[in-house]
């Protein structure tokens, strides 16, 4: 644990695996790591559950064995209640702790957890000086620049934070109510990096190698974090140090089955554990196929429109992209089943295209 150890230099210059919403699995954060990640932070965990004893919780606050750098975020709005689940989670090996202000789902703005939060900054500076009290390891928030376009509050929200103590800031570039709808607004997290003394973190559609390092260059922010990109082509922490991976089909079916096995190893192989691990796989693999590697002209897919994968250079590389459910339901069972994956369902018929692109994702980073 880092106590006594400060935020800056635990996150300088990092690609950082954002809390997600079941993405943050504990085995995909073994996986990230292996990959290079090294610093990570759970799920986003509800105090009151950890206040109520709840197992489900609990377990969201396990450090992985060997993890370099582990941030818990925790959702709240109690200052006592925060304070005491920040001690509880410094108490597990958490090396910093983060509060959620940034949730845009329903059910937790309903109790006015997460994004409604961060309408509150008044609350906000309370929360975050009375955790500050409680724990040694550092404090930082995780906000979005406003609930809606016209209702941008991210430098008050921000220095509100600061002011009560806080050791950093993330910042998610779009509103609440834009959810992933409109590219990140880099120049609004430069903004908030050039008005806080405190180190901030840019989150954003980083999907390659230059989008980190062409957003470290030119944003003023201490580290960079990922969410969607790292649910795609978890290689990303790699790309970073080493540059641009052309990743071939099987190479990329290797990380796949390396995560089944730290899947397994987590949650067991009898039926209960499987069905669990076959849940959350099937989760990725609806991720996995998305991936599309550098156009043959020099170009970069985006991050805000999905792509076909328009000339696959293998069978195997095909059927990774397929995005229908017979597809994906054979890559899960196949992947949990050690299979060789040469026999893919027939190709459906052709039907109005109603992909979704990436901006209507139902990934919740905290």
């Amino acid at each position: 644990m880092s106590t006594g150890t400060s935020f800056s230099s635990l996150v300088s210059g990092a690609l950082i695996a954002a809390p997600m919403t079941k993405g943050s699995n504990l085995p995909f954060r073994l996986l990230c790591m292996e990959l290079g990640a090294r610093v990570l932070i759970s799920e986003m965990v509800v105090a009151r559950r950890l206040k109520q004893r709840k197992r489900g919780e609990f377990a969201l606050i396990r450090r992985a064995p060997g993890e370099p750098v582990f941030g818990v975020q925790l959702a709240g709005n109690k200052p006592e209640e925060m304070a005491w689940a920040a001690a509880l989670v410094e108490s597990r090996q958490a090396d910093f702790i983060d509060i959620n202000l940034g949730c845009p789902i329903d059910h937790f703005t309903r109790m006015g957890l997460g994004a409604a939060l961060g309408r509150q900054p008044g609350r906000v500076r309370r929360i975050v000086e009375a955790m500050k009290a409680a724990v040694k390891v550092p404090v930082t928030v995780k906000i979005r620049l406003g609930w809606k376009a016209d209702q941008l509050n991210y430098l008050e929200l921000a220095k509100a934070a600061v002011d009560g103590g806080a050791d950093g800031v993330f910042v998610h570039g779009r509103t609440r109510e834009a959810r992933y709808r409109h590219p990140a607004d880099w120049a609004a997290i430069a903004e908030i990096a050039a008005a806080v003394p405190v180190p901030v973190v840019g989150n954003g559609d980083v999907l390659f190698p230059h989008d980190f390092h062409d957003h470290m260059a030119h944003s003023g922010c201490t580290a960079v974090m990922t969410a969607r990109g790292a649910l795609i082509k978890p290689w990303i922490f790699r790309e970073i140090s080493e540059g641009y991976w052309e990743i071939t089909a099987e190479e990329r079916v290797t990380i796949y089955r390396r995560y089944v096995e730290l899947a397994l190893s987590h949650w067991g192989g009898d039926d209960y554990g499987r069905e669990r691990v076959r849940d959350f796989l099937r989760w990725h693999v609806g991720f996995w196929c998305r991936y599309v590697p550098r156009r043959a002209d020099g170009s970069w897919p985006t991050m805000q429109q999905r792509e076909v994968l328009e000339h696959p250079r293998s069978p195997l590389e095909a059927l990774l992209a397929r995005t229908d459910d017979p597809a994906l339901d054979y890559v899960t069972d196949q992947l949990l089943g050690g299979g060789d994956l040469s026999a893919p369902p027939p190709v459906p018929e052709a039907r109005p295209d109603t992909r979704r692109d990436m901006r209507d994702d139902p990934v919740e980073a905290g």
